[in-house]
């Protein structure tokens, strides 16, 4: 479990410092995006290393429908098939899959949808969010979410705001399951 510390706080600004397995990040930080396991235009690990970059962000949904989480999760993880040794922050998925808004079905369960890239049918709910991201083995892990347009009217945002709360406590109770199995990978660092 990563630990943080406050450095200073200046009204509602804040400087901090996030420890876990992979490094330490320094808040507040820039992430790049790898969104495949790659930052665009040719960058190399050693281009990030020497502009200081301390975290990545990849992107779940992404991940799993084209390379395959778990074709990821036995070369080792993402952060070997990304040849980076610091932290990265998987998003849950859920911004890409409530994207898909004529392609997707929301239930209390998850989320159906069909994959942008061929059609075919998707299903993607709190469990299977936490599944896939603990196949790439990420540092940080976010929890599946709904994402309701932002011209949603205020009685859907408030029945999203609740589901997405009911999800946060599956997705907790998920990955602790998770990390009870011996093939996690980072499994100290995901409760």
């Amino acid at each position: 479990l990563g630990k943080y510390k406050l450095i200073k706080k200046d009204g509602n600004a804040k400087r901090g410092r996030l420890e876990t397995v992979h490094g330490i990040i320094e808040t507040p930080v820039f992430m790049n995006v790898g969104t495949v396991g790659a930052i665009k235009g040719a960058v190399s690990t050693d281009d990030l290393h020497e502009i200081g970059t301390q975290v990545q962000l990849s992107n779940t949904y992404h991940l799993h429908v084209r390379t395959g989480d778990e074709l990821i999760k036995s070369l080792g993880g993402l952060h070997r098939f990304m040849v980076w040794d610091r932290p990265i922050l998987t998003d849950s998925g859920g911004f890409q899959v409530f994207s898909l808004s004529d392609l997707r079905k929301i239930k209390e369960e998850g989320v159906t949808f069909n994959s942008h890239i061929d059609g075919h049918k998707i299903f993607m709910g709190p469990e299977e969010s936490m599944q896939i991201q603990s196949n790439l083995g990420s540092t940080i892990a976010m929890a599946f979410d709904e994402c309701p347009n932002a011209l949603a009217e205020r009685e859907y945002v408030e029945k999203s705001v609740a589901r997405t709360e009911r999800w946060l406590m599956r997705c907790k109770t998920e990955m602790s399951r998770l990390n009870s199995l011996e093939d996690t990978i980072n499994k100290e660092i995901k409760n």
